[in-house]
């Protein structure tokens, strides 16, 4: 069985077919939140600090770390992107215990991130483009850790989905050339929205299941890019991720601070026998318990899982 293994100081992570679905909190990401990048670029990490406390207490057991600020007084992002990946890498370190996902696309940026992370780190992401292949995978053979593949090319992303598996293949046969294996490399099929093609969620669960049979790796995907535009995004994405595991996708990169999405996973775990006797499902639905009595999801979670993931236990 393909597992790919990611690891922080203290902490191992496995992703893989027969074992639970691996959530990958989103949340430290300034793309989209304009109030998270003007901190950033001020220098003030506290919506980092809580971001990372209150996914990892929801049950992120992976945090993706993104620093692409493009900053007002220096827009290079070459120069101000490595810098502030290393900084908020290390105050992340310093609260919680969980591996890292290392997100940019900024190679500088990339290395930067491997440079301070400690253990064995996600790093996120190598596409199909020429010059993204030559500049990523040497930096996945040096540190040598898993890596994030996203099947779109020099053409662009394909609405074709023989075509998407066709780029994750050559990126799977590319990075053999430089001697990194299969189960280190998760592929991202890319998932399209359903309100603007309707087959988006079929061509995804065809996907998943030719990249698991055929190339014998690892999936991930955005999961919200599945609700993009619609009305109660949190219901389509419940629905798609438990349909999602079945086709034998084996994590995703997700808000974790969503309860409806976690029960969907927790449920999904315990249907495909990756959680022993339930144990995490009853665990669970404590926590749904104690948020219907007026506790905060992330509050009750971390209550009911003892407060493990983070160093330093406080209310997110």
């Amino acid at each position: 069985m393909t597992r790919t293994v990611v690891e922080s100081q203290t902490k191992t992570v496995t992703i893989g077919f027969d074992e639970p679905f691996c959530v990958i909190g989103e949340r430290i990401n300034p793309t989209g939140r304009k109030k998270l990048a003007a901190e950033l670029e001020a220098g003030d990490f506290s919506t980092v600090e809580r971001d990372a406390l209150e996914q990892v207490a929801c049950g992120a057991m992976v945090l993706d770390i993104n620093a692409g600020v493009v900053y007002n007084s220096n827009p290079n992002p070459n120069e101000t992107e490595p810098p502030l990946m290393t900084a908020v890498i290390e105050l992340v370190q310093g609260l919680v215990d969980v591996p890292l996902c290392i997100d940019s696309s900024v190679p500088a940026a990339l290395e930067a991130g491997l440079a301070a992370a400690k253990g064995r780190p996600l790093l996120n992401s190598v596409t199909g483009e020429e010059d993204r292949l030559e500049l990523v995978l040497p930096l996945v053979k040096k540190y040598n850790v898993p890596v994030v593949a996203i099947s779109n090319d020099d053409t662009g992303i394909s609405e074709d989905p023989e075509v998407r598996f066709a780029v994750a293949k050559k990126i799977v046969e590319r990075a053999a050339d430089f001697g990194i294996p299969a189960h280190d490399i998760v592929v991202d099929p890319l998932v399209m929205p359903v309100g603007a093609m309707g087959s988006a969620g079929q061509q995804v669960f065809t996907l998943v299941r030719k990249l698991r049979e055929e190339l014998g790796v690892n999936t991930t995907c955005g999961a919200s890019n599945i609700s993009f535009g619609l009305p109660n995004r949190h219901g389509i994405n419940a629905a798609f991720l438990p349909m999602a595991i079945g086709a034998g996708m084996t994590s995703a990169i997700m808000n974790p601070v969503r309860p409806v999405e976690m029960e969907a996973i927790r449920a999904a775990n315990f249907l495909m026998n990756h959680d022993p006797n339930g144990s995490e499902w009853i665990r669970f639905a404590r926590v749904l318990e104690a948020t219907r009595d007026g506790t905060p999801f992330a509050e009750a979670s971390q209550a009911a899982s003892g407060g493990r993931g983070g160093r330093r236990r406080r209310r997110a």
